[in-house]
């Protein structure tokens, strides 16, 4: 009986490391996309420990996976340190961004469903909202938008039927987003017009329309971010 509640407590305090291992990283993988941790800025155990409140072991864990995904550097002895920007980095992750969605359009667009549609239109739909209330120059909620954004595009190809296809599309999504917060890179009613068409084109299952859409949006997205901020 002893032997059993031992166990049972070992087991409960291993997944309970793991749940906070799980939010460490989720909260500080948001704060290096959302730009609340720079680029290039140092990641100093003592510092983040008190900040997520968490422990070093757990934080050293984090930021090896966060390294792993491109978003941290590891700096051997010298510590940890937030992935910084560049123009041809930028450039890289659009084209592999472009290469993977449009892959994944296809078969999403082949494959959705009625509980498809109905799921993009309601991403879109909260995307739209969000784009109105930024385009009325109020900022302050530039993350809902871009966690909107973020929504919409993945239901756009929600239907592909690769779960790998998915959460690679998504980790290059992700290092997209960083590059656009860092730039606040919001290009009004031209994205607006862009995300609209998307969803017509999707809901007509045409691919080749929404591809022509897309590769605009993601390249234009990409100037505007440069004119906005240099790299």
């Amino acid at each position: 009986m002893t032997k059993c509640k031992i166990s049972e407590i070992d087991l409960l305090q291993k997944l309970l490391g793991e749940t906070v291992a799980e939010s460490s990283y989720r909260q500080i993988k948001a704060d290096i996309i959302f730009g609340r941790l720079s680029p290039g800025q140092k990641l100093k155990l003592e510092n983040l420990k008190a900040a997520y409140d968490t422990s070093v072991s757990t934080l050293r864990e984090v930021l090896n996976r966060l390294t792993s995904e491109g978003l941290v550097i590891a700096e051997g002895q010298r510590g940890f340190e937030v992935a910084p920007v560049s123009e041809a980095d930028l450039r890289e992750i659009a084209a592999l961004r472009l290469l993977l969605e449009e892959h994944a359009l296809d078969q999403s667009f082949a494959q959705g469903g009625v509980e498809w549609e109905a799921a993009l239109m309601a991403a879109h739909y909260k995307l739209a909202r969000m784009e109105e209330v930024m385009a009325s120059g109020d900022t302050s909620r530039a993350e809902d938008w871009k966690r909107y954004d973020w929504e919409f595009h993945q239901a756009l190809i929600s239907a592909c039927g690769s779960r790998l296809l998915m959460e690679t599309h998504s980790a290059v999504f992700d290092k997209y987003l960083r590059y656009q917060m860092v730039a606040l890179s919001y290009r009004g009613s031209v994205a607006e017009a862009e995300h609209r068409q998307l969803l017509e084109a999707a809901l007509a299952r045409d691919s080749a329309t929404a591809k022509t859409i897309l590769q605009r949006h993601i390249l234009d997205g990409v100037e505007h971010a440069l004119t906005k901020h240099r790299l």
